[in-house]
């Protein structure tokens, strides 16, 4: 005679045993993908204003050791930014986009999109001047980085810089893009925004075409040099 094997179903207390361990396991490594996918956005980020630097130099080195002569963005955008230079300002409808002016100097113009653009709403360090880009700053202003447009204005060359290597000449738009605490909005211009600041960080290229992941104070360090 045979005798039928018997066959025993999960109990409710093992199910959610199970349950519990999974959702464990699901709360440790989702946040250690998520760093992960951070991680890689910011390293070819960094290789992007990399491969722009280098563009940078070849342009230079036909234009007798002059950083480009072009704008960013935010200078065609809201060109009032410089209201106190007049005469910065009125060289704004003549130059060039930076992207256009480096486009021959770079294997491919998309070096100058930031995997972690997700577009902006003001500027970070004014959030009473709006600057809306949506999805992306890429996908409006075909470049994901600001340029330190006073080097262009002004003619310098790197010979021009007592430490090139302390000078940011690029930088990401955006410190939420690679930090934390959320997009600047307009309505923080109303409170201390500067507690959203602290938690940004920007990919920067040097002067001597270095680049680097800095913070916020990092980054004004780098504004507040005397040129």
């Amino acid at each position: 005679m045979k005798f039928r094997g018997s066959r025993q179903a999960f109990t409710l207390i093992e199910l959610l045993t199970v349950i519990a361990i999974v959702a464990l396991l699901a709360a440790i490594i989702f946040p250690v993908f998520a760093q992960a996918k951070a991680a890689a956005k910011k390293t070819t980020c960094l290789s992007n204003l990399n491969q722009v630097g280098r563009g940078m130099l070849l342009y230079m080195g036909d234009y007798d050791d002059v950083f480009p002569f072009a704008v960013d963005p935010i200078d065609q955008a809201a060109p009032e930014i410089w209201a106190a230079e007049p005469e910065f300002q009125a060289l704004i409808p003549q130059m060039p986009r930076i992207q256009d002016a480096l486009q021959p100097y770079l294997r491919s113009i998309g070096v100058f999109k930031c995997p972690a653009d997700s577009g902006t709403q003001v500027l970070d360090d004014r959030p009473w001047i709006g600057f809306v880009t949506s999805p992306t700053m890429h996908h409006v202003h075909q470049t994901s980085y600001f340029f330190r447009t006073e080097i262009a204005f002004r003619q310098y060359s790197q010979t021009r810089f007592e430490l090139p290597s302390d000078v940011n000449i690029m930088f990401d738009a955006a410190g939420h893009w690679h930090g934390s605490g959320g997009a600047m909005t307009a309505a923080d211009a109303n409170g201390d925004y500067t507690q959203k600041q602290r938690k940004y960080r920007y990919n920067t290229l040097f002067g001597d075409m270095h680049v680097k992941s800095l913070n916020n104070d990092q980054l004004e360090a780098a504004w507040a040099l005397d040129l």
